[in-house]
């Protein structure tokens, strides 16, 4: 019987075949060529000069790039304490005995995801438009007029803005993975934590936490490869302005690649985006397997 309905290895290679070829063709053989071409100088044409690690080295010395490589970790910090933290919260809250229809609040909160980045972004670049934008029009409405600001000319506080539709639009992704896996626990482990006295808090921390510390990993991970290379919401809000203030990498070499035809040097930046994005993340991982390990 087990012969029977165990898939033969030919057909697990033909299943696998074209979306493995499609991965290597879309992600892989592009990786590639870009450490090729980070080695010249090279405009896009059929000319291209060697430059050995020139590009590199330009780059480590770029002040622009680690400009946007902050505002990336400002990103990360934002969106994982927005994105993951919040996410969480909700999912605790929406878990509880007490609240009724946890379907119905899983799918209205998914709903933003599934909507375009670019009209998330022109959605809240109306909404902090200043002239015409809702929230300066609500300040107004509550006699607030000294809380009405020009939101996406302020250079000190445009990454604080920049950050919030990323937040508000993937809450609700990250709070079906999390609900997923906090449904998969036993539900006897909470009673008697209960029993024993654990409050609310101390269950979240001593007891969810822990058992769902891989699905944890697996949210920071897309939550620190997503804005390592945010590009979509800023492009269409800011196009990193005002002046460099909320550039990020991935535009910086947008801008590099395709506006000043910089090829070479577009794809030093981004095999920087790419190391520094998987520092970030195995940095990130240690952490979280330290901090799971004392919380249990």
């Amino acid at each position: 019987m087990a012969d029977f309905i165990k898939p033969k290895r030919r057909y697990i290679v033909m299943y696998l075949a074209i979306p493995v070829a499609l991965f290597i063709f879309a992600v892989i053989v592009p990786l590639f060529e870009a450490f090729y071409f980070s080695f010249f100088k090279w405009s896009g044409g059929p000319n291209k000069t060697f430059t050995e690690l020139a590009n590199f080295t330009t780059l480590l010395n770029d002040r622009l790039f680690w400009q946007a490589f902050s505002h990336n970790i400002f990103l990360v910090a934002a969106c994982v304490a927005g994105q993951i933290g919040l996410a969480f919260v909700f999912v605790m809250i929406i878990n509880a005995k007490e609240v009724k229809f946890k379907d119905l609040h899983s799918t209205l909160t998914f709903f933003p995801s599934t909507i375009s980045a670019v009209a998330i972004g022109m959605v809240w670049r109306i909404i902090f438009d200043y002239r015409y934008g809702l929230l300066n029009h609500i300040f107004g409405v509550l006699g607030m007029s000294d809380m009405q600001k020009i939101w996406l000319n302020e250079a000190s506080s445009i990454m604080v803005v920049v950050s919030i539709p990323l937040i508000w639009q993937y809450i609700g992704y990250y709070m079906i993975i999390l609900f997923s896996a906090i449904t998969t626990i036993d539900k006897e482990i909470y009673e008697v934590a209960e029993l024993d006295g654990a409050g609310p808090v101390k269950r979240a921390v001593h007891i969810t936490l822990p058992l769902i510390k891989n699905t944890i990993l697996v949210c920071l991970t897309l939550c620190i490869a997503g804005n390592m290379k945010a590009f979509d919401h800023i492009y269409v809000m800011t196009s990193g302005g005002p002046g460099s203030s909320s550039n990020v990498m991935a535009m910086y070499g947008y801008i590099t690649s395709f506006v000043q035809s910089n090829m070479g040097y577009g794809s030093a930046i981004s095999m920087g985006i790419f190391i520094l994005s998987l520092l970030i993340i195995g940095i990130t991982q240690l952490g979280v397997n330290k901090l799971t390990k004392e919380a249990a």
